[in-house]
C-alpha cells in the first residue's frame, strides 16, 4: 500500500495556500469523514505529482503520515492548474475499512 507523507498545517487560507505552493513546492489538502475531525495538511508536491497520472490511484486505499500516525485514505478529488502540470489542492475521504 502506497504511503503519503504530511504535515498539519496550521494557517489556512488564501495567502498561506499560495506561499506553500510557490516558496515551499507544497500544496494544501483536507482529511475528512463523517465520524472523525477534519485534518488540513500540506503535502509535497513532488511526492504526488506522478502519482497522478495513473488512474487506479483514485480507486486505492492509501496511507497518509501524519506526525507518526497513519491514517487510512480514498482520494477524493484532485484540483489542477488548467494548463501547468501542478496540484493545487488535493481532497482524501477516510476509508472505511
Amino acid at each position: 500500500m502506497l504511503t503519503l507523507h504530511a504535515e498539519i498545517r496550521k494557517k489556512t487560507g488564501k495567502s498561506s495556500s499560495r506561499r506553500l505552493r510557490k516558496i515551499y513546492n507544497k500544496f494544501p489538502g483536507i482529511i475528512y469523514g463523517t465520524e472523525k475531525p477534519s485534518l488540513h495538511i500540506t503535502i509535497d508536491h513532488n511526492e504526488v505529482i506522478n502519482l497522478q497520472l495513473n488512474s487506479t490511484i483514485y480507486k486505492k486505499d492509501l496511507n497518509i503520515k501524519l506526525n507518526n500516525k497513519k491514517y487510512l485514505v480514498k482520494i477524493k478529488s484532485i484540483q489542477r492548474h488548467p494548463y501547468k502540470l501542478k496540484i493545487l489542492h488535493i481532497d482524501f475521504l477516510y476509508s472505511k475499512n
